[in-house]
């Protein structure tokens, strides 16, 4: 039994000492996503998170999506989703989760941290004050857990500020700023007006549910009452939730630090005032048995204080995807501000406006320019509020924040500070290590000497030739405009056959079409066009009822305007109001790069078009159209000179839709050979990058060769979990929890035919396999298992280490 004795002047809290490499504060994504890259490079890491839970707007607490370059498949950033951590925490999320319920991505969160054994996590815990060794370096942080009433005091030579709010830098004086520059400071012609806003706000979601029965809700009585003083009070819809209402956002007029309290009070005032106006108004019938399942209780935030590094992301940075010697981590989210005034502004809840493709984010954005020990993560990084509009959001944050982990281990090991790894001299080291761990560099390979498959000769069983997608899938009509991206080699480029089917006598107009830019997919440039006139087979039409077919067991599709679409099938019998005629295109054009062009087939409605089941890694189908998501349909094209490009949007359709167009290729294109496993580049840009095994082949495999005996201790894989996938971690669910494209079984086995290693039910991008015993061989054979009949076996990567 503990007493307390005699009155005393004073009780102190109890005090434990830590004492680490580096020492981050924040716990949202990117604190995450940095502790556990420092963690993995061998240094003991402090994780100081303010909230019980780990994820920042991630989180249970908040439910927001996470989301980044792929911007909800709404832009033409193809294959462009972060890798590293953060990829392995999404892809792991998917598999375990692909409902999208927040509580469980929060335990995906934490189960990832906590098998760190080199991180000391810190829930509950808030920095609050600071000690310096001089006046450009931090000593160490003092914060407190009011869980456990202990006072924390965390030494390190290193820290990382990954708080959101900017606490560490604000305490430690570090240069920062807050609010809207002028477009004469960087040029920015989107900088915002003082009308606009120098500031976004918070926002708070709630979410609703049906009960099954009979229920009543009676609002607070601080709730708002009238509704009409949101100016956009009529799109509110009785089945939208969550963070589909992002645009409930408040507090950009005020300070978002300090009034955050304030920003919070008003924001439950309107959602509930919300609330109770969907279910009390009378304009929403069904909602008799809804209810209120959940409000958020803390706000989430978009900006505060952004600290200067060495450099400053601009807009210009963004829209030019301009190439920066230090570059260590990219974005792809649209420049997207919002009006100060939030939900009571007249104006739209955005406005966003996209590059034409991903853009590099240099090193010298991630440290403080003036406390020499001082990391920047997340959306304080050094960008300029236009340019924060587009990196604040969080897979960027964390993408960009693994290279600050990798960073700080280079540091450790070198014993310097942060800026000295910015010399030129020095910033390759940081970006190979990055490359090694999965993190994709735009512009950027992996050439690792200490890899031994280089060393190696490597033959494979197979590689796949585009020749022909079988026309074994469902029929699209071309009410909009397709376009399959394809990889081509310079020189002439191939025929193409289609097969059409068209309801009246009608023209079809095809392009060539490719990106202005190496490695975009804006298809802004026009090679060739051709124009194929295109009539129906009317003497060998067959007619047959939708309802007799039906009873004989044939599918059948609808096109979007209604009509019968046309598709009847039974095993391998196709039966047609109108037959299939194959359309035969010749650009008989010279591309003079390497590279994927767009085959378009513009908008014809009275012609529909044949599909295939097959997927491919490294092909899409696209269509030019818009995504209300994250832009206004598929043209962009401002209506002022800010500073952004006018384009169109080419995007792909969601699984399992995005079905390819069934085609045949002469001559064929042979770009999925053996020697992507070892170019550096581990998902498709340029070209597919991956060695794709022949569908026909039953048995894949890829065969290293030695000339010598080797010791091999650590064999490291890369498969396809679709870069294109954005992987929304809460609300949206998706309908697999493992990537189609992924390989699910392989083994490895050495020169006498024993099995070294065999996995049979992977999900993951990346494999890392430690040997328990290393394998001494000359010789490793590695057997994939397709993973579907109408996918072939696929692999970016693979190498050995001694």
């Amino acid at each position: 039994m503990l007493k307390q004795g005699l009155p005393s002047e004073k009780n102190d809290l109890k005090t434990q000492e830590l004492h680490c490499d580096l020492a981050v504060v924040g716990g949202g994504l990117a604190g995450v996503c940095c502790a556990i890259t420092a963690a993995r490079e061998g240094l003991n890491v402090v994780l100081v998170q303010d909230r019980p839970v780990l994820g920042g707007n991630a989180s249970s607490e908040v439910r927001l999506w996470a989301l980044g370059a792929t911007s909800h498949l709404g832009n033409n950033n193809r294959w462009s989703r972060e890798g590293g951590i953060i990829d392995e925490l999404l892809v792991e999320n998917m598999y375990r989760n692909p409902e999208g319920n927040p509580v469980i991505f929060d335990s995906v969160l934490l189960d990832k941290v906590t098998q760190e054994s080199n991180i000391t996590l810190l829930l509950n815990t808030a920095v609050f004050s600071l000690e310096k060794h001089d006046a450009e370096s931090i000593r160490m942080v003092r914060a407190f857990c009011s869980q456990t009433s202990t006072l924390y005091e965390i030494s390190a030579p290193l820290f990382c500020d990954a708080s959101g709010d900017g606490i560490v830098g604000y305490l430690a004086g570090a240069a920062y700023r807050m609010g809207a520059e002028t477009t004469e400071e960087f040029g920015e012609k989107f900088a915002p007006s003082v009308e606009y806003g120098a500031l976004m706000g918070h926002s708070i979601f709630f979410y609703s549910k049906d009960s099954g029965k009979p229920v009543k809700f009676i609002p607070p009585e601080f709730a708002l009452k009238d509704i009409t003083k949101i100016p956009r009070y009529r799109n509110f819809k009785k089945d939208e939730y969550g963070c589909q209402l992002w645009w409930i956002e408040y507090g950009g007029r005020l300070d978002t630090i300090h009034d955050s309290e304030k920003i919070k009070w008003e924001l439950w005032k309107i959602v509930y005032g919300v609330w109770s106006y969907i279910k009390n108004s009378g304009n929403f019938p069904g909602t008799e048995t809804m209810t209120l399942e959940w409000v958020g209780m803390i706000p989430g935030k978009r900006e505060s204080r952004r600290f200067e590094g060495d450099t400053m992301l601009i807009q210009q940075d963004i829209v030019e995807q301009r190439q920066h010697y230090d570059a260590v981590s990219y974005g792809g989210w649209a420049i997207d501000l919002h009006p100060a005034d939030g939900i009571y502004s007249n104006k739209p809840g955005c406005d966003q406006w996209h590059s034409k493709g991903i853009y590099q984010i240099p090193y010298r954005c991630l440290y403080s320019r003036n406390v020499r020990n001082l990391f920047l993560a997340g959306r304080i990084i050094s960008a300029s509020h236009v340019a924060c509009g587009s990196s604040r959001v969080m897979t960027t944050c964390a993408h960009s924040a693994q290279a600050v982990g990798m960073a700080a281990a280079i540091c450790s090991k070198k014993r310097v500070m942060p800026r000295d790894l910015s010399d030129k001299s020095r910033i390759g080291q940081l970006q190979q290590q990055l490359l090694k761990s999965g993190q994709y560099i735009p512009g950027y390979s992996l050439d690792d000497p200490k890899d031994i498959v280089k060393q190696a000769s490597i033959s494979v069983s197979s590689s796949f030739e585009l020749g022909r997608l079988p026309a074994d899938g469902p029929v699209t009509s071309l009410e909009n405009a397709w376009a399959m991206l394809l990889p081509v080699k310079s020189g002439k480029v191939p025929r193409f056959s289609f097969e059409v089917q068209a309801r009246t006598s009608t023209t079809l107009t095809c392009e060539l079409r490719t990106a202005g830019r190496e490695g975009n997919f804006t298809p802004d440039v026009v090679l060739a066009k051709k124009t194929v006139d295109i009539s129906p087979d009317v003497s060998a039409r067959k007619k047959v009822k939708a309802t007799q077919a039906a009873a004989m067991g044939y599918e059948i599709m609808t096109g979007t305007n209604g009509r019968l679409d046309i598709q009847l099938t039974k095993a391998d019998e196709v039966i047609n109001e109108r037959p299939f005629q194959a359309v035969d295109i010749d650009f008989e054009t010279v591309v003079d790069r390497s590279g994927y062009v767009f085959v378009c087939l513009m908008e014809s409605p009275d012609i529909s078009i044949r599909c295939s089941k097959m997927r491919v890694t490294g092909l899409l189908s696209v269509l030019r159209q818009g995504n209300y998501r994250v832009n206004n349909g598929y043209l962009q094209k401002p209506d002022r000179d800010i500073g952004v490009d006018t384009m169109e949007f080419w995007i792909p359709q969601r699984w399992p839709k995005g079905h390819n167009l069934a085609m045949s290729v002469e001559p064929p294109i042979c770009q999925f050979d053996v020697d992507n496993l070892t170019n550096g580049i581990c998902r498709p840009t340029s070209g597919p990058n991956a060695w794709i095994a022949d569908p026909g082949d039953a048995n894949p495999s890829l065969h290293l060769k030695w000339s010598h005996v080797k010791t091999i201790r650590r064999i490291e894989l890369s498969f396809d979990t679709d870069w294109d996938h954005p992987m929304e971690s809460v609300l949206m669910g998706h309908p697999c929890n493992v990537i189609p494209y992924c390989v699910r079984k392989y083994r490895i086995i050495d020169a006498l035919d024993n099995i070294v290693y065999q996995c049979d039910d992977n999900h993951q991008t990346r494999n890392t396999i430690v040997l328990d015993t290393p394998v001494v061989t000359d010789e490793l054979r590695l057997e994939l298992s397709a993973p579907d009949k109408n996918i072939p076996a696929s692999l970016f990567e693979i190498r050995c280490y001694e």
